[in-house]
């Protein structure tokens, strides 16, 4: 496994579909069937460069099976953090501490950036995920936001980490 920046010569869509994949398999049951089965093959593509944002990738061999973006806080309020902004596997490769290995690498990044302190976002009804983050760490803030996907109201409930604490 190599975990490595997001390179000019990556195949975007091999990105793209480490978050498609994922999707389709997390969030079964949390969001709506429908709009899962609708996301299109390389609906990520045009996310992936945005100015300010960066992106590891996590490769086995030549297959990208993982990939994460963060970046300077979004929200003005916060702006003395770091944010992840996702954090994906293929879902042949979760639950086999890859995910670990990936998360570990990009709270490293944040650090090298100057950042002391990072959150992130997930769905309230997304336990694994929520009990991945509390065991990397990371503590449930009492900041939320609500969401409309698929035509279903979402909840999102933020997570924090601190590296100096």
């Amino acid at each position: 496994m190599e975990i490595r920046y997001l390179r000019e010569s990556d195949d975007r869509l091999a990105i793209s579909k480490v978050y498609e994949e994922s999707w389709k398999y997390v969030y079964k049951g949390i969001v709506p069937k429908e709009y899962l089965d609708s996301i299109q093959e390389g609906a990520w593509v045009s996310c992936l460069d945005t100015e300010g944002r960066y992106t590891l990738v996590m490769t086995d061999g030549q297959k990208i099976v993982g990939t994460s973006s963060f970046c300077r806080s979004r929200m003005t309020e916060m702006a003395n953090y770091g944010e992840i902004i996702s954090i994906y596997l293929l879902p042949e490769y979760m639950g086999k501490r890859y995910g670990r290995l990936l998360l570990k690498a990009v709270i490293h990044e944040l650090k090298n950036m100057g950042f002391e302190e990072i959150f992130l976002w997930v769905l309230e009804d997304n336990h694994r995920a929520r009990r991945f983050y509390e065991k990397s760490g990371f503590r449930k803030s009492s900041q939320y936001i609500e969401e409309c996907i698929g035509g279903k109201r979402l909840k999102e409930v933020q997570y924090c980490y601190g590296l100096l604490g």
